[in-house]
């Protein structure tokens, strides 16, 4: 009886044990070899996607931001291993008063004197709230028609109902179209290839010259990562003095893979 109980409840010998933990790993090597490449590039497609999507936002942001822009405003330039794209962003406009009624009334935009106040045609304006917005007539980025050098602007004080009231100013030259545009601060965004982002900076004080950098508090908003190489490029005449052609080229390197992404916008330059 002893014997009987003995020889049931026998169980694996170290040798047995070994056999299976080798013949199950043979399989699972096996098995790894096959599911090795479709997981791989499960991996890389779900990062490849990853890039292309923070490079096509990037871009798609950059052109939303463009088609707002001050006609003749856009400019780019090149510092070191960073790229400028700045422009003066628009919040709003409309077309003013050039001339009285047939019974004589009407708060006309003169541009033979200083003005203090105007009627606008059509819907009311409105501005930002809490920002310095400024009124523009006839921007064509020249001398003597430069935003960026003041010559055409005046800071809005108020609004009621169709009246713009502004600080006295004499604009130099009337818009054919009797047009006129509200800005509310500038735009630049910053490619640096060195610390490998791009930033967007807004709300700075305007300046003749295009910034380079920006003092502490600016603010601004870290868009991507991971750009191992950029590009801006403006051309104010692509088609005619009506458009202008801003490129974009951003391309980001992440464990070895890169995606790179060519954007154009078109921007409307007439004022």
């Amino acid at each position: 009886m002893m014997t009987e109980m003995t020889n049931s409840q026998r169980g694996f010998t170290l040798i047995e044990a070994i056999i299976v933990i080798t013949i199950t790993g043979i399989i699972a090597g096996m098995v790894a070899v096959f599911i090795r490449a479709p997981v791989q590039g499960y991996f890389d497609s779900a990062r490849r996607a990853e890039l292309t999507d923070i490079a096509d936002t990037a871009v798609r942001r950059i052109s939303r931001d463009l088609h707002l822009a001050l006609p003749n405003s856009v400019r780019a330039t090149q510092a070191g291993n960073a790229y400028y794209l700045e422009f003066l962003q628009t919040s709003g406009g409309g077309r003013y008063r050039a001339e009285v009624d047939n019974s004589g009334a009407g708060n006309i935009l003169d541009f033979t004197q200083p003005v203090t106040s105007f009627d606008v045609l059509g819907p009311p304006v409105s501005t930002v709230t809490d920002e310095k917005n400024l009124l523009v007539v006839y921007n064509l980025g020249i001398p003597g028609a430069d935003a960026y050098q003041a010559d055409n602007t005046s800071p809005i004080s108020g609004i009621s109902g169709n009246t713009v009231t502004i600080s006295s100013f004499q604009f130099p030259f009337a818009s054919p179209a009797n047009r006129f545009q509200i800005i509310s601060y500038p735009v630049t965004y910053v490619c640096d290839k060195g610390a490998q982002t791009l930033t967007r900076y807004w709300n700075y004080s305007i300046t003749p010259n295009q910034p380079t950098s920006f003092a502490t508090g600016t603010p601004s908003a870290l868009l991507a990562r991971n750009v191992s190489d950029c590009s801006f490029s403006y051309d104010a005449q692509v088609i005619t003095q009506r458009a202008g052609l801003v490129a974009a080229w951003l391309q980001i390197t992440q464990s070895g893979e890169s995606v790179s992404l060519y954007h154009e916008v078109h921007v409307s330059n007439v004022p």
